[in-house]
């Protein structure tokens, strides 16, 4: 049985509804196959998607520092039920509570439980 439940029911009452009420016209399926002809496919991979990459001076590639991150040292405050969090910006990662994470997101899913983006939640 396949691991997606939702995929198969949904597969299943497709199946049993085109049976029962016919398929896709073929102007729908002339259409899809248009829509699908006409979409920008990737043709190499993004920069920087390949391990080890490394520079032409045959060392490691720098690391992209995202613009939106304040410098290294910084302290990032934000309130939250009722208390004041802070985080540290390092150099690879950030501390908050005596731990260090590798992203604002992990610190968010720390705090709150639940998975959402660390920029918003530090913003």
């Amino acid at each position: 049985m396949p691991s997606n439940r939702v995929w198969l029911i949904r597969r299943i009452a497709w199946r049993l509804q085109a049976l029962a009420e016919g398929d896709l016209s073929e102007r729908a399926r002339r259409r899809a196959a248009e829509l699908a002809c006409d979409a920008d496919l990737r043709l190499l991979p993004p920069r920087g998607a390949a391990q080890g990459a490394t520079n032409p001076l045959g060392g490691p590639s720098p690391r992209r520092v995202d613009p939106r991150l304040p410098c290294p040292g910084s302290v990032l405050t934000r309130r939250y039920k009722g208390s004041t969090l802070q985080v540290q910006v390092l150099e690879r990662g950030f501390a908050f509570d005596g731990q260090v994470f590798a992203s604002l997101s992990a610190i968010a899913k720390a705090i709150t439980g639940a998975h959402g983006n660390g920029f918003l939640f530090s913003a």
